[in-house]
């Protein structure tokens, strides 16, 4: 049962079990990083269809109140290979399909095919990020870390992030393959080192009120 009030005091809810076997193998195979740490993949993929669709995470969604749609889908996996770690951040950037010069929203970079832009704050008080894992995940790979009720914050500058992480509790993110983890968009993170050969895949999908990004910016998805 999902506590309303717990969520927006921490910042994150966990659905445990959320996403069927069946469900993760078809996830699991469309994920195509070709040697790549992370990847974005297309809007007319497989993984993206699936997100468009109805599906557990849009229940999940639905379950806290929250009248969100994808607007941006990353996968990782982090491997022998392809292994990082990321200290405290925020994650500030949305991806639009075009340039276009509009008030209060600045930094603009092209990656991967679309615009990335840091809007204003109060866009991101609308949006979360789903992490949806399809392999376990804990301290041994890399699993995520949260410093519960950071979003609060507003933006925090990179030079304050660890001071204010610290000041607070953190939750290091263990998960099952199915596990979905609800994460309020402005949350302070960061992710370990892997010291395991296990794969550590898991999805991100960035969910947010369409209608609030301003004419003539569009989302990327």
């Amino acid at each position: 049962m999902f506590d309303r009030a717990d969520f927006e005091a921490t910042g994150r809810a966990w659905i445990r079990n959320a996403v069927p076997l069946a469900d993760l193998e078809m996830l699991a195979a469309g994920v195509e990083l070709n040697g790549r740490a992370g990847n974005r993949p297309a809007t007319h993929s497989p993984l993206m269809h699936y997100f468009l669709q109805p599906n557990p995470v849009s229940s999940a969604l639905t379950g806290l109140t929250l009248d969100r749609r994808p607007v941006r889908l990353a996968v990782f996996d982090k491997t022998q290979e392809t292994n990082w770690a990321v200290p405290w951040h925020q994650d500030r950037v949305i991806a639009v399909t075009g340039k276009h010069d509009i008030p209060g929203y600045t930094a603009w970079l092209p990656k991967q095919g679309y615009w990335h832009v840091e809007p204003p704050t109060a866009l991101f008080d609308s949006m979360v990020f789903i992490r949806l894992h399809i392999d376990a995940s804990d301290e041994s790979n890399g699993c995520l870390q949260l410093a519960l009720g950071s979003h609060r914050y507003g933006r925090v500058p990179a030079s304050d992030a660890a001071h204010l992480a610290h000041s607070l509790p953190v939750e290091t993110c263990i998960a099952s393959p199915g596990d979905i983890l609800i994460v309020k968009a402005l949350t302070l993170h960061r992710s370990a080192s892997s010291r395991s050969a296990a794969p550590r895949r898991a999805l991100r999908i960035d969910y947010a009120d369409r209608s609030l990004l301003p004419s003539p910016l569009a989302w990327a998805i």
